[in-house]
């Protein structure tokens, strides 16, 4: 996402966050499974778009499907699953073209005129030449603009990424090829400094959602490609 604070300001928000309790290399594990989680449920068949939507309207022009894979090539519509999930464990493969920007958001609503002023979002990006990816707040699997990302995990732009996000209660884990690479607890005090110092205090319900859409943002540059998306919810 490139709608972010510049200058100063930015850099300040970035120091105060380099507390986070994930260091640079992050802990290399298999994701276990969550206790209970229900049967997966695939949100992408390969052959159409059914189970997705605009944000606010139908309006999917600019999505395509190009042998099994879920694809946009330029600016075009957000979108958003047409089903809502509360606790949930999702995984897709996802890959982006050089300088790429997308996200993929969480719990979020249609109360905005945007879905990221209400949905937590997990930064699609190609680090290296995308320039979000020069601060890790910003950069590939970070909890956008809130909660910073190791870097060296993700894999160059035109390579497939694996990104598996766990919403468990408050609880919200990131994963990255395999690493987990943010963790954090909607709602607590660390949380709601944090939200308070971004550009995300305009909007009064961000992240406050028990139940929401998975959205995936169209709006910005770069080709993305997306396939083996799918969906367990947690009780």
């Amino acid at each position: 996402m490139k709608r972010f604070m510049g200058g100063a300001a930015a850099i300040a928000v970035g120091v105060m966050l380099a507390g986070c309790s994930v260091t640079k290399h992050g802990p290399v594990a298999t994701a276990p499974a969550p206790a209970s989680a229900g049967a997966w449920h695939s949100l992408f068949d390969g052959k159409d778009l059914s189970q997705w939507r605009g944000y606010h309207n139908e309006d999917m022009s600019g999505w395509t499907v190009d042998n099994g894979v879920m694809v946009k090539t330029k600016p075009t519509a957000d979108i958003i699953t047409r089903d809502k999930y509360a606790n949930f464990e999702l995984e897709l493969d996802w890959k982006i073209s050089k300088g790429g920007n997308s996200g993929i958001f969480y719990r979020a609503t249609e109360e905005y005129d945007h879905v990221y002023w209400s949905g937590p979002e997990f930064q699609l990006l190609d680090d290296a030449n995308a320039p979000d990816g020069k601060l890790r707040i910003t950069a590939a699997g970070s909890d956008y603009a809130l909660y910073p990302s190791p870097a060296g995990i993700v894999k160059p732009a035109g390579e497939w990424n694996t990104t598996r996000i766990v919403v468990d209660g408050n609880h919200v884990e990131h994963w990255l090829n395999g690493r987990k690479v943010v963790d954090y607890e909607l709602n607590s005090p660390d949380w709601v400094t944090r939200v308070a110092n971004s550009k995300f205090h305009a909007w009064p319900n961000y992240g406050k959602a028990a139940t929401g859409y998975i959205g995936i943002q169209g709006d910005h540059p770069g080709q993305l490609s997306l396939r083996n998306i799918r969906i367990r919810e947690l009780p």
